[in-house]
């Protein structure tokens, strides 16, 4: 997948959802492990729009949540709080 088709999956995902990007006020985002050129794209897209619309984000790896059982990206907020992993920080994992 290139970066034109990440926007584009991201825009049409709002659409269909009835969604507007001022909508939303928080952001997660696995960032990683992975291919390379993925998670840079994923990434530069989220800092993108942080800066631009000051939205806050949780850059996370299933790696943090060691020990946890309850592993599904439902329960991210939640596991966030719980390893105190910190807003608007990317650390990635290549």
């Amino acid at each position: 997948m290139n970066y034109d088709k990440l926007i584009i999956l991201v825009i049409d995902f709002l659409n269909n959802n009835n969604y507007k990007i001022n909508d939303i006020n928080l952001m997660y985002i696995n960032r990683g492990p992975g291919s390379f050129a993925g998670i840079r794209n994923s990434l530069s897209m989220i800092k993108a729009i942080h800066m631009i619309k000051k939205i806050d984000y949780y850059c996370f790896s299933f790696r943090d949540f060691k020990g946890e059982k309850d592993l599904n990206y439902e329960n991210i907020p939640n596991l966030c709080e719980k390893f105190k992993i910190e807003k608007n920080l990317i650390n990635p994992i290549y």
